[in-house]
Formats: structure tokens, sequence, C-alpha cells
């Protein structure tokens, strides 16, 4: 029988492209997501892609009871991915304890439930933000840690050192961490795609909600960066990318390749380009005038990130291969199918 995969928040922009590559690798999946940043229609538009309709449970994963309760209804789980986490930087410095109360708790609650169900692989959604403002570019898995510019940047660290302690205290149990630079984009069939709920805080749905009239006009935070035109530089990844260095990382827990039980990948593109660029690059690539003004510097943002991703390329044979072009046509795409636009 096919392994089953829990995917914590399985209906966010993530998650729902991971559950599609799952189910195309064979996986049967399950879902546990409180819906608080997604719509229960992804189940939908997962399974019009896929043909398989994964099952879901609405469920707060920092709630303990709730949590324990879910894991007593499904107590086959052969490995976790867990993404459920406050994901908003500016937020995150706003609002600290909730970022604290909410990433950490579900973590300590999944993980309490791998020991009492014996399930003994997890892929971490971890975050470039523990490297905060690297001091030598691009970084590499080796490059230090460093205090975290924002809350939510700190859970993620936090959550990777629990994760450490938990595999080093239990052996046998195993754990991935990937460590995201900037997803973007959507599914080529323009059936799932990144739809916050609310103000965007990610660039790229501002701009196609800017683009299709949603918003009067896009704000490009500070351009006074030390950086060739000004504006922050990071490095964008291609959100369907992303979701295959997941399949590959539960491949490798569940075969038994990894090296120790507890390790780390960079998972980028290796190319860093400038808040501007990708706005030019949009425009080019859609013909869409798009009217935007510089705003200040938003808190907890740092200047300059991307990855040197060699060691995954290498080690667990992932790379990222679609162009930034064909991914911001594909946001596009999706944004004018979320909006009736021809």
């Amino acid at each position: 029988m096919s392994k089953q995969v829990l995917v914590t928040g399985g209906t966010g922009y993530i998650g729902s492209h991971t559950v599609v590559e799952l189910q195309a690798a064979g996986f049967r999946v399950v879902i546990a997501d409180n819906l608080s940043n997604s719509n229960i229609e992804v189940l939908d538009a997962i399974q019009k892609i896929s043909g398989v309709r994964p099952d879901f449970e609405n469920v707060d994963l920092a709630d303990k009871l709730a949590t324990d309760s879910f894991f007593d209804k499904y107590p086959d789980i052969d490995a976790i991915i867990h993404f459920a986490a406050f994901k908003a930087v500016g937020e995150s410095v706003q609002k600290p304890l909730e970022y604290y109360h909410n990433n950490l708790n579900s973590l300590l609650n999944l993980l309490g439930n791998m020991l009492r169900y014996n399930i003994r692989n997890m892929v971490f959604s971890s975050s470039c933000t523990v490297y905060g403002q690297p001091d030598k570019l691009p970084v590499t898995e080796q490059t230090p840690r460093k205090p975290a510019e924002s809350p939510y940047g700190n859970t993620k660290a936090i959550c990777e050192d629990i994760l450490r302690d938990f595999c080093h205290a239990n052996a046998g149990f195993n754990c991935i961490a990937l460590r995201y630079f900037n997803p973007i984009g959507a599914h080529p069939s323009a059936l799932i795609g990144e739809l916050p709920l609310g103000v965007p805080n990610n660039l790229v749905p501002f701009i196609t909600q800017t683009a299709a009239g949603i918003r009067n006009e896009l704000s490009i935070f500070g351009d006074d960066y030390a950086t060739p035109d000004g504006t922050a530089i990071r490095d964008y990844i291609n959100v369907v990318d992303l979701s295959g260095a997941h399949v590959v990382a539960i491949n490798r827990l569940i075969q038994d390749k990894q090296k120790a039980n507890y390790e780390f990948f960079n998972v980028g593109t290796g190319t860093g380009l400038s808040v501007m660029q990708l706005v030019k690059s949009f425009i080019a690539v859609t013909g869409v005038q798009l009217p935007y003004k510089i705003a200040p510097r938003r808190a907890g943002d740092i200047e300059k990130i991307w990855a040197d991703t060699s060691f995954a390329n290498e080690e667990l044979g992932w790379k990222a291969s679609r162009a930034t072009e064909e991914t911001l046509l594909s946001a596009w795409n999706w944004e004018k199918s979320v909006r009736g636009i021809n």
C-alpha cells in the first residue's frame, strides 16, 4: 500500500502545490489545516489537477487536544510535511505573541504525536530568514545563522533548534528542514496559486492584484538599499520547483538515505533579483502596465539574500528549472483565472 503523508497547511499556497506533486508521485495525502489563510475550495482544484481528492481535516494544530484527536483518527501516517504557520514578516513584528504561540505550539504538538504513534519522518518548512542579513553572499548551509530580523524569522530558527534537539534525543526519528527562499508563481493549470486573504504581504500577488485592478498601485518598500537599483534583492523560486523538493525530501527520509537524522538544505535558484527587476520583468512578459510608488522600508525586511544551492543540487539530486518569465506568467494566468479576466 502507498505511503500516507500528512501535509499541514495543505490548502495553503505552497502546501496545495506540494499535495499535487505528492499525489502525482503516488503518495496518499491527508491535509490538516484550519483555513486561517486559505480556502476549502482548494480541495476541488487539487482534485481537478490530480484526479484524487486528498483527505482533509479542519484542525488548529496549535490546539493540543484538537491535534491529539486528529492523530487518534489518523494513526497510520508515515511522514509529515509541516507547512502550517503564520508567515508574514511585517505582521510578526506587530503581533509577536501570536506568531510564537502558533508557530511553536503547532510544531510541539506534532512532535508529541510523532512519539505517540512512532511517526519517524518529518520535512519542515523553514526559511532563509534564519540567516538574517548575511555577511557574505550567496548563503550556503554553512553560513552562520544570525539573530532574526523578525519574530517570524525567529520562530523558524527556534523550530529548527527544536527539531535538531528532538532528533538528537530520539534515535530513529528523522527530519529534513528546507530553507526556502522566495516562492512565486502558480501551477501551470492556473487552478491553484497564491491567493492571500486580505492585503497581500508577498510581492508577486501584490503585483498581480495591481495588474488586475484590485489594488490601485504597488508599493515598493525602500529604494535606498545598497543594491544596484536601490531595491531589495531576493532569490525567487517557482512554487512547483519548490514543491518537487518536498517529494525528493520525503523519499530520502522514507528510503532512509539521509546522512544524519537532522539535515537542512537551501531551496532556491541561486540567482538574486531586485524588486524592481521583478516588476520590470512582469511588465515585459505580460505587457500589462503596473502603477507603483516607492514606500518607506518595511520593518523586519533585510537588504539582500540569495542561495548557493549546490549542496541541495548534489545531495538531493534536485534543481530549480523554471525561468522567472515563465513563473511570472503563471502567476498572472492564475490571477486572471481567479478574477475572470480574459
